[in-house]
């Protein structure tokens, strides 16, 4: 996302223009003339670009989906056994030492087998981080476009709890999506070879940073992430 919408999207407020300071209850009433709610999450989650991948990516990612169904049965058949004795072994007051031993087990199989299930669905994750940094990256001029079109100038996102109630002719929400489907109509599904998340990407960024300078020497430019 572009550097607008960072700090407002954890503050929860979006400022489009500056508006001067007015005594109440003056104030008041041209400020609200000029406020509009948008809930963007609401916003990412109702674009057409969010939908339609959310639609294909099952359909693009079968094979992965495919394989990590069947290894979640596999891996399920296998440890069901293993449920099943540690409780007719505790029913049965066998020596805690045993049944520690058991539950170590048990534990190792369950975390190994969710860390190979994550691997093998990682191409989804990495599908659906790559269509909402799409998204993101066009957020900040959809809200824009819909507020000088709304004629807005404050903002408020209720999803970061700063508007207790506001009244549904200032929710603009719709409007900023609208304004975002005609941006980006639809997203790349499948993201570029070595793509990144961008907090991936900032931590091998400061990583390089603080070899850098450790090491006395600039740190290298960070390669670009293809669309």
């Amino acid at each position: 996302m572009k550097k607008f919408l960072k700090p407002v999207l954890a503050a929860g407020l979006v400022l489009t223009a500056s508006a001067p300071m007015f005594s109440a209850p003056v104030a008041a009433q041209q400020i609200a003339q000029g406020v509009g709610v948008v809930s963007l999450p609401a916003v990412v989650a109702n674009s057409n670009a969010f939908k339609i991948a959310e639609q294909q990516r099952p359909v693009t990612y079968k094979a992965q989906l495919d394989q990590a169904n069947t290894r979640r049965d596999q891996l399920t058949a296998q440890l069901n056994p293993l449920y099943e004795k540690f409780r007719t072994d505790q029913q049965a007051n066998v020596s805690q030492a045993t049944l520690q031993q058991q539950a170590a087990q048990i534990q190792q199989l369950e975390q190994a087998g969710q860390r190979e299930l994550n691997q093998i669905i990682q191409p989804l994750a990495l599908s659906r981080a790559y269509v909402q940094e799409q998204i993101e990256e066009l957020l900040d001029d959809a809200v824009q476009a819909a507020a000088k079109k709304k004629n807005v100038s404050l903002i408020l996102d209720p999803s970061s709890g700063v508007v207790v109630y506001a009244d549904a002719k200032y929710n603009i929400t719709q409007d900023v999506v609208n304004e975002l489907n005609t941006l980006l109509p639809s997203a790349q599904l499948v993201p570029p070879q070595g793509w990144l998340p961008r907090e991936a990407r900032q931590q091998q960024e400061a990583a390089a940073a603080a070899q850098a300078a450790a090491q006395g020497t600039a740190p290298a430019p960070a390669q670009p992430q293809g669309r």
